[in-house]
């Protein structure tokens, strides 16, 4: 990625985690956009701010020592938890379509399955 910085030495945008929940966040923010205006500005501001959460919270851990890592990941975990619900209830009330709906779930499986990965690693 050509603006990876590397604050403090400590962080890196090529963590593939935080790569795959930035991607993730750039397409959502599209698929919001053509959200129903009622929808918007609740439920797709909810997701996004769920989304940004979750990407605040790799960073965090991204930075913080091994033994401290696991509350924070699991409040990450959490919040992916969250975000499933409102994604899912954003396809229900047809504000997502069910294409952006498979979309947004394969990321969010994704997501999940690095989480776990790091979460176990960091029990070991």
């Amino acid at each position: 990625m050509e603006n990876s910085h590397n604050y403090d030495g400590k962080f890196s945008l090529d963590i593939p985690i935080f790569k795959k929940t930035y991607d993730f966040l750039k397409e959502f923010y599209i698929f919001e956009l053509d959200f129903p205006k009622k929808d918007r500005y609740t439920l797709g501001q909810r997701c996004e701010e769920y989304i940004l959460k979750i990407l605040e919270g790799i960073m965090l851990a991204a930075q913080t020592s091994k033994s401290h890592k696991p509350p924070i990941l699991e409040s990450v975990s959490n919040k992916l938890d969250m975000l499933k619900v409102f994604i899912r209830l954003a396809s229900d009330v047809d504000a997502l379509s069910d294409a952006r709906y498979i979309v947004c779930q394969n990321h969010i499986q994704e997501i999940g399955k690095m989480l776990g990965g790091w979460i176990r690693s960091t029990r070991e």
